[in-house]
């Protein structure tokens, strides 16, 4: 089954995918960010703690060093 994802319209250019997450005690968070796949956009709106945060800034990840589990 192919997925079609809505398109950003804040560019008109790349799709908006969506990102899951999880919570503090391990829960899966089903779409708990949406994102647009136009590197030059960057469009996002994520949620938390109930609230809904746009186009907060984004970094590469290149430097994240992943935690310990």
């Amino acid at each position: 089954m192919e997925s079609t994802y809505p398109l950003c319209r804040k560019c008109n250019t790349g799709d908006l995918v969506p990102l899951s997450d999880f919570g503090s005690q391990g829960a899966p968070i089903t779409y708990k960010a949406w994102v647009c796949t136009n590197p030059d956009c960057g469009f996002n709106i994520k949620i938390r703690n109930g609230d809904v945060y746009i186009n907060e800034p984004i970094s590469n990840g290149a430097n994240h060093i992943p935690r310990v589990r």
